[in-house]
């Protein structure tokens, strides 16, 4: 082997053993027992707060009320769950004493594929696992449903680190050991998905811990995006909308006139090319308040109001 290849290899060692000598002792395992189901449910925790809030997954948590979190150095603490957002698929539970100091939790607004990441966890029981890999996607979506709603979680990382069940909750780092996303998901063999430290989800996880809970408005489409006509793409100075697939009936969107077939292209005056875009129009302060939609329909621009109510997960 050329030198120069262990060179490189003790380099990438020494990053991975330094992201795990970070992050191990501010990752934990939890146990909680759901209401209503037989056994308990396992994954991962990550500090959040000097105060004793770690951050995990909401379907790690489900509806349960408390449990415990065992950290690396074998201490074990009792939790009380403070909220959780299955729409997210976060969660935030709160430990009766206090942790480890926080990690540091980096946007991933600059991550890059082929980045190396690093995921420590929980999985298959085994406490205080570390694999690595490589960013292998950016901007993926992953819809999450509820009985009553469904939302696609925004630029999800892919990430070709192992995770298996128990990762779930856990931390994506990079290579400097700053969070960039928690663990969610096992998509297939070779493939993870993280929900992204973004400013989304630093909106959702500021309001589980002030509030336990996240509001969000509802209009009622079921959309997909659709690229515009060429003619109306340099018009509208976009070459993306939202085609409306299904208007629930009863709903504000509904209300509003607007109809399967219509192409959203901008919600009170912000131009839309994603779902994404729209959720984020649907947050607690848009609950009652009017909202102007622009719809192409027909091969005519045509307004309309609707005023989302509040959805209810």
């Amino acid at each position: 082997m050329d030198p120069t290849d262990h060179d490189a290899l003790d380099a990438y060692s020494q990053v991975v053993t330094g992201v795990a000598q970070a992050l191990l002792p501010r990752v934990a395992a939890i146990r909680v027992r759901r209401s209503g189901r037989p056994g308990e449910a396992s994954g991962s925790a990550v500090a959040l707060t000097g105060e004793g809030h770690l951050i995990t997954n909401a379907h790690v948590v489900g509806r349960a009320d408390t449990g415990e979190a065992t950290f690396a150095d074998g201490s074990v603490a009792r939790l009380e769950i403070v909220g959780r957002d299955p729409l997210a698929d976060l969660a935030i539970v709160r430990a009766d004493r206090v942790v480890a100091e926080p990690p540091v939790y980096r946007d991933v607004d600059d991550l890059r594929i082929g980045s190396l990441v690093v995921a420590v966890g929980n999985p298959l029981g085994m406490a205080g696992s570390v694999t690595a890999g490589v960013v292998s996607g950016l901007g993926r979506a992953l819809p999450v449903r509820t009985r009553t709603a469904t939302r696609i979680v925004e630029d999800v990382i892919q990430t070709d680190a192992a995770l298996n069940p128990g990762n779930s909750g856990g931390a994506l780092a990079d290579s400097r050991g700053r969070v960039v996303g928690i663990n969610t998901a096992v998509a297939g063999v070779g493939l993870g998905l993280a929900v992204p430290i973004n400013s989304t989800s630093r909106r959702i996880i500021a309001s589980l811990l002030h509030d336990g809970r996240v509001r969000r408005g509802y209009l009622g489409l079921v959309t997909s995006p659709a690229p515009l006509p060429p003619d109306w793409a340099e018009r509208a100075g976009q070459r993306t909308a939202l085609r409306v697939v299904e208007v629930v009936t009863g709903s504000p969107a509904a209300s509003s006139g607007l109809r399967a077939g219509d192409l959203i292209l901008a919600v009170s005056g912000t131009p839309l090319g994603d779902a994404q875009s729209l959720q984020r129009q649907l947050f607690e302060e848009s609950i009652g308040v009017r909202m102007e939609i622009t719809v192409l329909r027909n091969g005519a621009l045509v307004d309309a109001v609707a005023f989302p109510a509040e959805l209810e997960t």
